[in-house]
């Protein structure tokens, strides 16, 4: 399963994916929720993922940009490992709370602002319990979220929502728009 994870990964490097529209809810298609079998890849949070803040990937390798998908959830939320794998990092970084997550062909993924419940070095399966969501993500103000960020051994950012595909989408009604 390992290889089709790392084809699957580099597949989605190849090309852009289309960006979602801000404020709308996903739920895959092929799992339904944490201990769904369909794919090694499974939300951090329980479905739907309500994206506030797209991936935007920068035009150069330091240009600005959004390197991750902010997902809403209330503080105190658990957040979960996405796919197996080993945590490289679980700590304090630009005062907020980060756990990085390693997995098979180099991918990581990285999850913040998080209180750790995992520490370096611990070996995690997909669905397993990696923290709390925290407050204080700067583009997710007056709501809370998860800046879930997903990227290649080579800095190469994803879209990390497309790890989770496919999707269908759900737009939610606009106030004052209606027959």
């Amino acid at each position: 399963m390992a290889a089709i994870t790392v084809i699957s990964v580099l597949a989605l490097a190849a090309g852009p994916a289309a960006a979602p529209p801000a404020h709308a809810a996903f739920e895959p298609t092929s799992m339904t929720d944490l201990s769904g079998e369909a794919g090694p890849f499974v939300l951090p949070l329980p479905p739907p993922a309500v994206v506030l803040t797209p991936f935007r990937p920068p035009a150069t390798r330091y240009g600005a940009g959004h390197r991750g998908a902010d997902l809403a959830a209330p503080v105190g939320a658990e957040v979960h490992a996405a796919a197996d794998g080993i945590v490289v990092y679980a700590g304090v970084l630009a005062d907020r709370g980060v756990v990085s997550v390693e997995h098979a062909g180099g991918l990581r993924t990285t999850y913040e602002p998080v209180d750790a419940l995992v520490s370096v070095g611990q070996i995690v399966s997909r669905g397993d319990l990696l923290g709390t969501l925290a407050a204080g993500h700067m583009t997710c103000a007056p709501a809370s979220c998860l800046h879930l960020g997903a990227r290649l051994p080579d800095r190469v950012y994803l879209d990390p929502m497309a790890l989770f595909g496919p999707w269908r989408v759900r737009l939610k009604p606009w106030a004052g728009l209606g027959p």
